[in-house]
């Protein structure tokens, strides 16, 4: 142990003349703990509520969308085969997606229709992982019976079931407009309504989607909406890296060419994730005033202790220590509670953390959320900057002190000056 590490210790810790200046070191370092764990607390939630929303989002959208400026992908199983081809593509499945009218017993109500593929949709969606509560399950029963047994199936939102009062097995009216058999004549547009059973309600915890989704098979969305064959909507691609769909994205409109055009699920959600990143970044700001404010008080403490201790300085001073020898000693102490508080702050926060992500006592209102617990994901990224920020504001705080220190005059403090 050095010189004056030894003097920093002893005056962080055998201070019994000095209350005064021992409590306020004690609040710099409870200061400095406090703004260490609160920090680590809410990025964890802030992260956690983040990737929930993803990977909700990526449950009921596909990471990459295929659509076509002539508003219809024509002989799409064609498409489907050059896709498959494309470096970084897992799936791709075909859509036909329009607005439609939903009526039931309790009223009529906009939603938006999504011809699937039942067997396939899996490959690209994942709804039932986008389920909130035990509504896996039924997603998955609902999937198979799309198909329909008599009547065609449709599985609609649970929102937007509750709002029909519709259960299972229960007969849907949905209106579409048709378009004579062509899909492309605007001139032709009439409505058109069949009958759908209810074959199940899907639950995603985004309200926009509970409330005005339902999935159809594709085949009796082309009858009701008078699609050929051999044309759909668009398809939906899934991508081995969702954080470089934007990149596969780019692969795929080369490889398809015009009138050929993709959209990501990034693209889609900007504004979205924009927004939590705002919040992030602001909620840090706020809890980074919460450790400047704890470095102030270092630097409180330590200019206290100079003026304290001054004639002990001069002592070191006439005993032959340098000035280097007494800066370093204050920045010692100072860093020493940067670092108390660091750790302290990193074992509670790092603690709540992982309790609160175990045993979930914090329970949501269920509904209002996209949870009804509080997710929390640690990032090592975001774990490193809360551990080495305080210790950089901390060793800040200590330079003026540090050089008011190594500047007294030893003469003049000795002679009670």
């Amino acid at each position: 142990m050095t010189f004056e590490l030894f003097v920093a210790l002893r005056n962080l810790l055998s201070r019994r003349k000095h209350a005064f200046i021992s409590f306020i070191s004690f609040i710099s370092v409870a200061g400095v703990a406090l703004g260490v764990a609160t920090l680590i607390v809410v990025f964890g939630i802030m992260n956690g509520l983040s990737d929930d929303l993803k990977k909700r989002i990526l449950g009921v959208n596909a990471h990459v969308l295929v659509l076509s400026m002539s508003q219809t992908v024509n002989d799409y199983e064609d498409v489907v085969n050059r896709l498959n081809g494309v470096e970084g593509v897992t799936a791709a499945v075909p859509f036909i997606y329009s607005e439609v009218m939903v009526s039931g017993l309790a009223g009529v109500k906009g939603a938006v229709l999504r011809g699937v593929e039942p067997e396939s949709l899996a490959e690209v969606l994942a709804l039932e992982e986008a389920a909130a509560g035990g509504a896996a399950a039924r997603t998955r029963e609902a999937f198979d019976g799309l198909k329909g047994n008599g009547l065609p199936g449709v599985m609609i939102g649970w929102e937007l079931a509750k709002t029909l009062q519709a259960e299972p097995g229960d007969r849907l009216y949905l209106m579409g407009q048709w378009s004579g058999g062509t899909g492309l004549d605007t001139g032709s547009f009439a409505p058109r309504v069949r009958i759908f059973e209810l074959a199940g309600t899907f639950r995603t915890g985004l309200y926009d989607y509970d409330s005005s989704v339902a999935y159809i098979g594709l085949e009796q969305a082309a009858r009701l909406l008078g699609y050929p064959p051999d044309r759909v909507t668009g398809i939906e691609v899934r991508v081995d890296d969702v954080y470089n769909a934007d990149v596969i994205a780019q692969r795929v409109s080369r490889e398809l060419g015009p009138p050929y055009y993709t959209r990501n699920w990034m693209e889609l959600n900007t504004d979205l994730f924009a927004t939590l990143k705002l919040e992030k970044a602001g909620m840090m700001l706020v809890l980074i005033v919460i450790i400047l404010l704890a470095a102030f008080s270092i630097v409180t403490t330590l200019v206290l202790l100079v003026m304290e201790k001054g004639r002990d300085i001069a002592v070191l001073m006439a005993l032959g220590a340098r000035r280097n020898s007494i800066g370093r000693i204050f920045v010692y102490q100072g860093a020493l509670i940067g670092v108390i508080g660091t750790v302290i702050g990193f074992a509670v926060g790092v603690s709540l953390a992982l309790l609160l992500k175990r045993y979930q006592f914090v329970q949501l209102p269920e509904g209002v959320y996209t949870s009804d617990t509080i997710p929390v994901l640690l990032d090592w990224l975001d774990l490193t900057i809360v551990g080495l920020a305080p210790l950089v504001f901390c060793f800040l705080a200590t330079l003026y002190p540090a050089r008011k220190a190594s500047a007294l005059d030893p003469s003049e403090r000795l002679r009670g000056r």
